[in-house]
């Protein structure tokens, strides 16, 4: 699986884009854009994977998601099954930060919206947002020229004043892509995020950079600011998590199907990552929720 750039600098006379989607599953795609994305989720549920983060989504979340940072939305495996009658839907906004002008966001007035944009280089997930917002997000998609636009900013306001929010990808991440100037860190990295349920050896994804064992751990080292077998766990990890919360597999099937190969090692792998064992994780869920 390659990292892909996609090139949205077609806007059809609009300094923003907002469309509704609407397939059989959203496409499988690991890539990024210049553009900022404003991601609403109709129908459908899946795992959304941000930087070095995975996600459940499911109906109702808003993401947020930064400029040129990688991402891929990959519904669950209900959706690729023959005869099913699953469907994903979501709009999506892509926009640049200047897309009203190189000082626009720069006034006093704008500030928290600016501050909005700088939060978004790690993806952001919005948490109980009033249902009056995704409302008007899609009312958005049918609006042209001025009105289209004002109803933009009065939703990047609400987005940039709610306070319950969730950063995705972690700095570390962000920096390391964002400084990357070859093709090495794309590859292993897309490499990962396609195989980490699968077993993957530290001498076979040297392999997939040209580069030997003790080479290549430097290098993984200095552009991810941790070390492979850490960055391999934490993917793992993380969607075990999503597991966990869909309350449809037991630990033991999770712990196989996130990419460990026994229980004993899951175990001392989570309570490292998470600070607590699998099922203390979904019972504080559950209290949070409840």
């Amino acid at each position: 699986m390659k990292l892909h750039l996609l090139d949205r600098s077609s806007l059809n006379n609009s300094s923003f884009t907002a469309k509704l989607n609407d397939y059989p599953y959203f496409l499988k795609i690991w890539h990024y854009h210049p553009e900022l994305e404003l991601v609403v989720i109709l129908k459908s549920e899946g795992s959304c994977f941000v930087g070095d983060s995975i996600e459940k989504f499911e109906v109702g979340d808003i993401i947020l998601i930064g400029e040129n940072l990688p991402h891929m939305w990959l519904n669950d495996e209900d959706y690729f099954q023959k005869n099913t009658n699953e469907s994903a839907k979501a709009i999506a906004v892509h926009f640049k930060k200047d897309y009203l002008g190189t000082t626009f966001f720069e006034t006093p007035e704008m500030n928290h919206i600016s501050h909005l944009y700088e939060r978004a280089r790690l993806g952001i997930k919005f948490l109980n947002l009033d249902h009056n917002l995704i409302q008007d997000i899609q009312k958005m998609v049918e609006q042209k020229g001025f009105e289209k636009t004002m109803s933009f900013l009065h939703i990047l306001n609400q987005l940039a004043r709610h306070k319950d929010t969730k950063s995705l990808a972690s700095k570390g991440f962000v920096h390391s892509f964002k400084t990357s100037t070859n093709e090495t860190q794309d590859k292993v990295q897309a490499y990962i995020f396609k195989n980490f349920n699968n077993p993957i050896t530290l001498e076979e994804v040297a392999q997939i950079a040209n580069m030997n064992t003790s080479a290549f751990s430097r290098f993984f080292k200095r552009m991810n600011r941790k070390n492979f077998s850490r960055y391999l766990s934490e993917i793992r990890i993380g969607y075990a998590c999503k597991l966990l919360l869909e309350d449809k597999y037991n630990i033991a099937s999770i712990c196989y199907e996130s990419g460990f190969n026994n229980i004993s090692n899951f175990n001392r792998q989570f309570k490292l990552i998470m600070n607590c064992t699998p099922s203390d994780y979904v019972r504080q869920h559950h209290n949070d929720t409840h």
